[in-house]
């Protein structure tokens, strides 16, 4: 569950958010949507950290937050509020690898498996 952890910080976790678009909406039905929902002040909520944030052309937008573990419901109810009609949202709690990654090559490197 920890993605990034320090003696000063608190844990924190990774989130990937899969928003697909929904077919027949225009993209002027989206902006007034999430205008009217108030998406650009709401998400992500205060504490949450955009990692990431692409388009991919035919699917919709992947946006990756690192937050605190406690704040993930506080995620889930905004894209509930903001997200949904027009967005079909998926979501993948992650963590980063590198480190993990990092160990492992040295315990290979030392003769380990």
């Amino acid at each position: 569950m920890t993605a990034t952890t320090t003696p000063t910080d608190a844990p924190t976790m990774l989130l990937t958010i899969v928003m697909k678009h929904h077919a027949g909406l225009t993209l002027e039905d989206v902006q007034s949507r999430m205008k009217a929902s108030d998406w650009w002040e709401r998400f992500p909520p205060e504490g949450a950290r955009i990692v990431s944030w692409t388009v991919a052309m035919g699917l919709g937008q992947i946006v990756t937050l690192e937050l605190p573990p406690h704040l993930l419901p506080i995620v889930n109810l905004e894209l509930e509020r903001s997200a949904w009609g027009v967005f079909k949202t998926e979501c993948y709690p992650s963590y980063d690898f590198v480190p993990v990654r990092e160990r492992i090559r040295e315990r290979v490197r030392n003769g380990g498996q």
